[in-house]
C-alpha cells in the first residue's frame, strides 16, 4: 500500500521554486521511505525519470562518471542503460543511496549547472565524515530531512482523517474533545506508540488488520539493519556506538533518563564519546537531547554536551529493542499499553515518543535540571525546552511529560518562578483531555502535531 507523506508537498515546493538551480538531498535513517517517496514524486510530476540505485548499480554506470566533463555522452549512456528517454526540463534523475558512491554527489555541481534535468539524492548516514571526507560537497544542493511517519500521517494511513480534523478544531478553539472521542484519540495514539512510524511496520500492521506481532517482525528486521550499519559505518568507534545503542532502553528507564557512561564503560568520559554520539544523531537513528544550563540566553549557546539524553528515532523500534520477542508474542505487553496499565517503562515510552514528535516538527531537543546541593537531588526537572524561535524577543516554552493521570507540577512551578520574565507558554503533556490551568496548557499527546502551526 502507498502511504501519504507530508514531505511530498516539500518536494513540490522545491520543484516549483528552484527551477533546476539546486538538487535536493533527502536525508534520513534507513527504511524511512526516502527511495519510495522520491520515485513516487518522479513518476507523478515528471515526463520521465531514471533511478540509479548505488547499492546495485553496474560498473558501467559507475565508470560513466568519468564522463562528467562530457555530459552529452554521460546522459546518453544513462538513457541507453536504463532504456529511458530524457526530456530537457521535464525529466528527473534520482541518485539513490548516494552515500555508497560519493563521486556521484560530487558530480551534482556540474549536473545542476548543466541545467537539463532535475536531480534528487537520497541517502542514509549521508553526512557522516567517513562518507564525504574525500569529496567536495556541492553548494548546488538543498537538504531536507525525512522522519518516520508522524502521528498525523499514521492516523491518515488508518483512515482517521475525520478524527484528525476534529482534534485540530478543538485545539484551535482551546477546548477538549468529547470524552468518547478523547478515548478514541488516545487509543489511536497508543497504537502509534506501539507500531511506530517506520513504513514497513505501519504497512504490516494495517495489512494484517491490526496484528502487532506482524509489525514487530518488521521492526526487528530494521533494528538488525541498524546494527549492521553500526558495524560497517562507525569504523574505529563502532563498539562505543553499539554500546550506547543497545543501552538506550536502560538509560531511558532511569529517573533522569540521561546517558551514564560509567554503566557501559568504566573509563567512559564524554570527550571519548563525542564522535559516537554525533554518529547516532547524524545517522538519524537517534534523537539527542542536551541539557541547557541557562535557558534565558538561548538553548544552543548554553548546551551542556556532557549531559545528554538519547531517544530512539522511532518509538515502535524502541519497544522492539526494549522487550523480548516472547513478550511481544504473548500480547500481554500490547494489552497493558493499549489499556494504559503499563506501569514499568511507560514514562520511557511517553518521553521517547514526545521527543520523536517534536523532532518531526523540526525542533531541536533540550532539557533543564537544577541540582539542589542541600537535598542532594534535582529539585527542578523540565523534560523539554521549546521556544517561540524569535531572535529579538526570545521566550521559553517549558514542557513536562506525564504518562500518568495523577501527577504534581512542582518542577514546572519552580521553573516558572525562576524564569518568569522569559516564559511565554508552559505545557504539560498528559493522558487526560485538553485543559488550561491558569497559564499552563495541558495537552493530550495526540495534540502535539497541532503545535506545528
Amino acid at each position: 500500500m502507498e502511504l501519504k507523506r507530508k514531505i511530498y508537498n516539500k518536494l513540490l515546493k522545491w520543484k516549483n521554486e528552484v527551477h533546476g538551480q539546486k538538487s535536493l538531498l533527502i536525508e534520513g535513517a534507513r527504511r524511512i521511505g526516502k527511495s519510495t517517496i522520491a520515485e513516487t514524486f518522479a513518476r507523478n510530476e515528471y515526463k520521465s525519470y531514471i533511478l540509479i540505485d548505488f547499492n546495485k548499480t553496474s560498473k558501467k554506470i559507475r565508470d560513466n562518471f568519468d564522463n562528467i566533463n562530457k555530459l552529452d555522452l554521460f546522459f546518453q549512456t544513462l538513457s541507453l542503460e536504463y532504456n529511458t528517454k530524457l526530456f530537457t526540463r521535464e525529466s528527473i534523475i534520482i541518485f539513490d543511496e548516494i552515500q555508497k558512491f560519493p563521486r556521484a554527489r560530487e558530480a551534482i555541481k556540474y549536473l545542476v549547472q548543466d541545467g537539463r534535468y532535475d536531480f534528487i539524492e537520497t541517502g542514509s548516514l549521508i553526512s557522516i565524515k567517513e562518507n564525504v571526507e574525500e569529496i567536495t560537497i556541492p553548494s548546488e544542493e538543498r537538504k531536507i530531512k525525512m522522519y518516520p511517519l508522524d502521528f498525523e500521517e499514521f492516523a491518515t494511513a488508518l483512515g482517521k482523517e475525520i478524527l484528525l480534523e476534529y482534534i485540530k478544531d478543538c485545539f484551535s478553539k482551546k477546548q477538549p474533545l468529547e470524552q468518547k472521542y478523547h478515548a478514541e484519540a488516545m487509543h489511536l495514539f497508543r497504537e502509534y506508540m506501539l507500531v511506530g512510524g517506520m513504513p514497513q511496520s505501519v504497512v504490516a500492521y494495517i495489512e494484517s488488520h491490526g496484528d502487532f506481532e506482524k509489525s514487530d517482525i518488521e521492526k526487528r528486521d530494521i533494528l538488525e539493519l541498524y546494527r549492521d550499519d553500526i558495524k560497517k559505518a562507525a569504523k574505529r568507534y563502532n563498539s562505543k556506538v553499539s554500546a550506547i545503542f543497545e543501552n538506550i532502553p536502560a538509560f531511558l528507564s532511569t529517573h533522569e533518563k540521561k546517558i551514564v557512561l560509567s554503566e557501559i564503560d568504566r573509563n567512559g568520559v564524554f570527550s571519548r564519546y563525542d564522535e559516537p554520539l554525533f554518529w547516532l544523531d547524524d545517522s538519524m537513528i537517534c534523537n539527542l537531547c542536551y541539557r541547557c544550563n541557562d535557558p534565558c540566553v538561548g538553548f544552543a549557546l548554553n548546551k551542556n554536551e556532557s549531559a545528554v539524553k538519547c531517544y530512539l528515532g522511532d518509538t515502535g523500534l524502541l519497544i522492539s529493542l526494549a522487550f523480548g520477542e516472547n513478550e511481544i508474542a504473548n500480547q500481554q505487553l500490547y494489552r497493558s499499553i493499549m489499556n494504559g496499565k503499563l506501569s514499568l517503562n511507560e514514562g520511557m515510552l511517553y518521553e521517547n515518543i514526545i521527543a520523536q514528535m517534536l523532532t518531526s516538527l523540526g525542533r531541536k531537543l533540550y532539557f533543564y535540571t537544577q541540582y539542589n546541593t542541600t537535598k542532594h537531588r534535582n529539585d527542578i526537572e523540565i523534560d523539554f525546552l521549546l521556544s517561540n524561535e524569535s531572535k529579538t524577543n526570545f521566550k521559553i516554552h517549558p514542557m513536562e511529560v506525564k504518562s500518568s493521570k495523577n501527577y504534581t507540577t512542582v518542577s514546572l512551578t519552580a521553573f516558572r518562578t525562576k524564569f518568569s520574565s522569559k516564559i511565554e507558554k508552559s505545557y504539560i503533556i498528559h493522558p487526560k483531555a485538553f485543559s488550561v490551568d491558569g497559564e499552563i496548557i495541558k495537552l493530550p499527546p495526540y495534540m502535539i502535531f497541532c503545535l506545528a502551526g
